[in-house]
């Protein structure tokens, strides 16, 4: 794998590449790239502490990159298919992995297995909240499941979707979770052990799901659009942006004053959107092939992002302002 640190390009430097394509023209350069970090990337996490950036891939497996400048720490195969899910725990500095092989795995921080449990069918989307000991997983065969995340015991099965899961979601503090899947159902639960309640179906199936961190939206995403529901009416709005193909990739800032975006398909643009409007607020390089993945550091110091083309791009952020 290949590192390139773009931190000194000089402004003569940027302007050369910028002019290259007019839809460059205002698009910020990362300041790490890691070139070949997998065969194709697929997910990141970053750590609680914002020290580490975790990556997975289509071959199954995991690199630990040192922030900020991106230095490999380690690397080890995971799962036998692709990893799906990644999450840090501050308990001993442990991963928990999801991965289409089917299976949970628990590493510590030097990679070694700790457990390895199946969870019942491919995983396709992943997520959990350490502070409410919540681990949601979507699967391939349409199925949501709720576990206990210190003990990875399942605590309950939803079978909501006909086909994959595409995307699922918790609001931390609540029971609230929800999943959208490739039948273009999107679904919200009040309450974990609760019945689900089925939301407007958007034009295209959600890609991705992100609760607003002010509880009163659930944002997805498809080709070219926005979706958001506002959760006390269930309404939905379509919201275009400047992406050209599927937003596969969001995540909101801790203020809710932005969505973190990334698309593939027909187009692979990373931009900072307007979660109300659309509009692009910053705009990052695109990668070369389809996007993948989008991450915020939980200090805000670090947007992440990887994408088919198998590298991992890291940008150094000036905190929380815009």
């Amino acid at each position: 794998m290949t590192i390139r640190a773009l931190v000194g390009v000089t402004a003569a430097g940027f302007l050369g590449l910028l002019t290259a394509c007019t839809n460059f023209s205002a698009a910020r350069y990362p300041d790490v790239v890691i070139d070949d970090a997998h065969v194709g990337g697929s997910v990141l996490a970053f750590d609680p502490d914002s020290t580490r950036l975790a990556s997975g891939g289509w071959d199954g497996e995991i690199a630990l990159w040192k922030l900020p400048e991106g230095s490999p720490l380690r690397h080890w195969r995971a799962h036998a298919g692709t990893v799906n899910g990644i999450v840090f725990l501050e308990e001993d500095r442990r991963i928990l992995t999801g991965g289409y092989d089917g299976e949970l795995a628990l590493w510590n921080g030097r990679g070694e297995l700790v457990r390895r449990l199946s969870a019942g069918a491919p995983i396709t989307a992943m997520t959990a909240t350490e502070g409410d000991n919540v681990l949601i997983t979507g699967h391939a065969d349409g199925s949501v499941r709720l576990w206990r995340l210190d003990a990875l015991e399942l605590r309950r099965t939803h079978r909501v979707h006909r086909g994959a899961v595409h995307a699922v979601a918790h609001r931390p503090g609540t029971e609230r979770m929800a999943s959208s899947g490739r039948d273009t159902r999107v679904f919200v639960w009040p309450v974990f052990d609760n019945p689900p309640r089925e939301l407007p179906s958007p034009p295209t199936d959600s890609r991705a799901l992100q609760f607003s961190p002010d509880g009163n939206w659930l944002i997805g995403s498809g080709w070219f659009r926005l979706f958001r529901w506002h959760l006390e009416d269930a309404t939905l709005t379509t919201v275009p942006t400047e992406h050209h193909g599927i937003i596969a990739s969001l995540q909101f800032d801790p203020g809710g004053r932005y969505l973190a975006s990334i698309s593939r398909k027909t187009d692979s643009s990373v931009y900072f959107l307007d979660p109300m409007s659309g509009q692009v607020l910053k705009r990052f390089h695109r990668h070369d092939l389809c996007g993948a993945w989008v991450a915020l550091s939980p200090d805000q110091n670090y947007l992440a992002t990887t994408s088919d083309d198998a590298s991992v791009r890291i940008w150094w952020l000036d905190g929380p302002s815009l």
